[in-house]
C-alpha cells in the first residue's frame, strides 16, 4: 500500500484563463472561497505535502497556506509544466495532480489511483470518467512517481507540450470514476456559475 504521506499532492493554477478573459482562475470565488482553496482543502487530506503551481498572484496563492512554485518553462506552457514545477519541488516517492478549477473532485481520488498504481506496478494513474458511453480521460489528474522528473524534463526540453503524449512512453493505468460532474471544471464564466448553482 502507498502511504498518503508519501504523496505530495500539486494544484494547477498557472494557466492563463484565457477562456475566462484572462482572469486567474484559481482566485475566482466559489461560494465564498477561491477555488484553489476549494481544490486544496479537498485535496490535502488525500496526501502528505501540499504544493501550488501559479504564475500570476503568487502572495494570494502563498496565503493559502502551501509553497508556491511558478512554472520552470517560460510562456505559460500548459499543465506539464505544471506537472515539471510540481516533480522539481516534490520531496515525497509520488506527485498528484488536480486542477484549481474542479473544486467537486473526489474525496477518494488519491487512494483509488495509488490502488491501481500498485495493483499494476504502473508509473502514471490517471483517472478517467464514463460520458455518453465512451471513456473521456481527465489527465490533470494524474498520479506519477517522481522518478519520471528526469523524463519530463527529456521531453519538455525537446519542445513537447502534449500531457498524453508523454504518458504514452510510460506504464500508465487509468481508473475509472462513475460520476462525471465530480470532474466538472470551470474553463469559463458560465461554467464557473453553472458550478455555483449545483453547488
Amino acid at each position: 500500500m502507498i502511504n498518503p504521506r508519501d504523496i505530495t499532492g500539486l494544484i494547477l493554477a498557472g494557466g492563463r484563463g484565457s477562456r475566462m478573459g484572462g482572469v486567474d482562475k484559481g482566485l475566482q470565488n466559489h461560494q465564498g472561497i477561491p477555488m484553489a482553496l476549494h481544490a486544496l482543502l479537498r485535496l490535502g487530506p488525500q496526501v502528505g505535502q501540499l504544493l501550488i503551481n501559479a504564475n500570476r498572484n503568487l502572495g494570494a496563492y502563498e496565503a493559502m497556506g502551501a509553497p508556491v512554485w511558478p512554472d520552470a518553462l517560460p510562456d505559460y506552457a500548459g499543465p506539464l509544466a505544471g506537472f515539471l514545477a510540481g516533480l522539481e519541488h516534490c520531496e515525497t516517492p509520488y506527485l498528484v495532480t488536480v486542477p484549481c478549477d474542479s473544486p467537486l473532485f473526489p474525496t477518494d481520488l488519491v487512494q483509488r489511483l495509488a490502488l491501481a498504481l500498485e495493483a499494476e506496478n504502473a508509473d502514471i494513474a490517471m483517472a478517467t470518467t464514463r460520458e455518453d458511453g465512451r471513456m473521456q480521460v481527465q489527465p490533470v489528474f494524474c498520479l506519477m512517481r517522481a522518478m519520471l522528473l528526469e523524463s519530463l524534463v527529456a521531453f519538455t526540453q525537446g519542445g513537447q507540450r502534449k500531457i498524453d503524449r508523454w504518458t504514452a512512453m510510460h506504464h500508465c493505468v487509468e481508473v475509472c470514476f462513475d460520476d462525471p460532474q465530480a470532474f466538472a471544471n470551470a474553463n469559463t464564466l458560465a461554467e464557473l456559475q453553472q458550478l455555483q448553482a449545483n453547488g
